[in-house]
């Protein structure tokens, strides 16, 4: 048997070992989890998550695991659905539920994978409250640490399918969370002045972990505990923008008509000088083509891709944050009533894909550029969130407990002992909370926490490590198809975008196929590159 070892068992674990059960003969795989519950995942285990905090994404958008997450959950109980204030008559494919939730949809995924895997003629092990700490390949094989003790046998493909990255709890104090997941939901917060940096799903979601422990949501309103009246809440980014609630669409999307992946390979082959410019105008074709009424009210025609960013967020900015939010959430509702596809909105939702894979391609000025103008769009199209998150804002709103602050460009932020203090070109921001909820950062070679691992790549001199199709390492000779890249955090260099659920299950079905054969070929780079 070839002997595989999973490190990680989050969504990018789980999908690779469910696409390895279609492995033409019998392994032996071997899943390592650093929390003490295998299956789950950081984002949506109930340590780390609290039955507020939705997950953005519904059970038409997720690969299934033998059976959907909306057929799962058609087979929970009455009761245990009422506990997350779920009503099982009223389940849809559409439906934006707990993060917590769809956490055991995905923990009983893995239980009936392992028992498939068990059937099938697999070696199975499971490891939990295993972390990793380092791996060593070489010609022969995997050499694999566990809790810095360094494993007898060796593997002969190790996936890496860590997931997101964030601060250590230990790095929290009582007034500082160096992110949402670094011991908040366990922390007391007082009823005082909070900061959040971060006004995405991910700073909302620490307002929902600090309002949990001072009120609760009552038919569509915020109703807070007597003895909470000092609580106050600001979320905070440069521009002081809310995301857009999500809008209906047709799912799986359907194809573009300009902007092909054969038109994009095709500007790809041309070279980098003035990539972004020409594939900037096959977006605007394909946008006229799909709105023109949409393009003729924003211009679209003069813009370029440096002003599009501005043009985009103007009637936001232009509106305020909550009275936008208000209008965008009655349209938005109105329009899945009706079942109603906004032509813009849809063709933008489906040009991230396809123009994400120019990226590694740009030359450093218009990489610069398109992290700066097209990516905050497509980020913004893409990352809309929940109705029922706008919902809770705007009850947070009226209820006097939450405002939003723009900061603009040129701020200092100066995170003391037991104070926070935001200074601004206009004003003074002072905090007796602070959480930083501005979400995963692109990593660097540098950041790997497998030292034999960091030390091989790094001693290859290349600024950029090639990633086979299959996501295996490609240089050096030690580490070529023995080691499966798929940890998120270091593939968005290159892959802005690649955060979502279905973009794991596709990256597993590709690790998962190393597994059986070498791939061809090279798809992806591992960035080694300071940013």
């Amino acid at each position: 048997m070839n002997k595989i070892a999973i490190i990680g068992s989050g969504p990018t674990g789980i999908y690779t070992f469910y696409h390895l059960l279609k492995n033409s003969t019998p392994l032996s795989v071997s899943v390592f989890e650093q929390a003490d519950e295998a299956g789950v995942g950081m984002p949506y285990n109930d340590d780390d998550n609290s039955r507020l905090m939705l997950a953005n994404i519904a059970s038409i958008e997720i690969p299934p695991i033998f059976m959907t997450y909306l057929d799962w959950l058609k087979e929970q109980s009455d009761a245990h659905l009422s506990r997350f204030k779920v009503d099982k008559a009223r389940l849809h494919d559409r439906q934006f539920l707990p993060r917590i939730l769809l956490g055991e949809y995905f923990r009983d995924s893995f239980r009936s994978i392992v028992k498939v895997a068990k059937k099938l003629g697999f070696k199975v092990e499971i490891h939990e409250s295993a972390k990793v700490t380092d791996i060593n390949p070489s010609t022969s094989g995997v050499t694999i640490s566990v809790n810095d003790r360094a494993l007898p046998d060796k593997f002969d493909l190790a996936v890496i399918a860590t997931g997101h990255v964030w601060p250590e709890e230990d790095e929290a104090t009582r007034s500082f969370f160096p992110s949402p997941w670094s011991g908040l939901i366990d922390a007391s917060i007082p009823p005082c002045r909070v900061g959040i940096m971060g006004t995405s799903l991910s700073g909302l979601d620490a307002a929902m972990a600090v309002v949990m422990q001072h009120g609760e949501f009552r038919d569509g309103k915020f109703i807070l505990d007597n003895g909470s009246e000092g609580l106050h809440i600001t979320l905070m980014s440069r521009t002081g923008i809310l995301p857009e609630a999500d809008f209906y669409c047709p799912i799986p999307y359907e194809p573009l008509s300009v902007l092909t992946e054969f038109v994009v390979e095709s500007e790809i082959a041309k070279g980098p000088d003035g990539l972004l410019d020409r594939i900037f105008a096959l977006m605007v074709k394909e946008l006229q083509l799909a709105d023109p009424a949409w393009c003729e009210k924003m211009s679209l025609h003069t813009l370029n891709a440096d002003t599009i960013r501005e043009a985009w967020f103007e009637d936001r900015q232009r509106h305020g944050p909550f009275t936008w939010a208000e209008e965008n959430l009655n349209e938005v509702e109105r329009n899945k009533r009706e079942r109603r596809t906004v032509a813009w909105r849809y063709t933008v939702l489906r040009l991230h894909e396809v123009v994400q894979e120019i990226v590694p391609h740009l030359d450093e000025r218009d990489d610069e550029r398109f992290s700066q103008g097209l990516a905050r769009v497509f980020i913004d199209n893409y990352a809309a969130i929940p109705p029922q998150s706008i919902r809770r804002l705007l009850a947070l709103r009226e209820a006097g407990i939450i405002s939003v602050a723009a900061l603009g460009d040129d701020y200092t932020l100066d995170v003391g002992s037991d104070r926070t203090v935001i200074t601004t070109k206009e004003t003074v921001y002072r905090f007796d909370v602070f959480i930083d909820a501005r979400g995963q950062k692109p990593l660097k070679t540098k950041d790997l926490p497998f030292p034999t691992l960091r030390k091989q790549l790094e001693a290859t001199g290349d600024r950029i490590h090639d990633i086979g199709e299959d996501y295996t390492l490609k240089a050096p000779d030690t580490v070529r198809g023995r080691i499966a890249f798929g940890a998120i955090p270091w593939l968005m260099h290159d892959r802005p975008f690649v955060q979502g659920l279905a973009e794991c299950a596709e990256i597993a079905e590709a690790m998962a196929k190393a597994a059986e054969k070498p791939a061809s070929g090279s798809r992806r780079r591992l960035p080694y590159i300071e940013i």
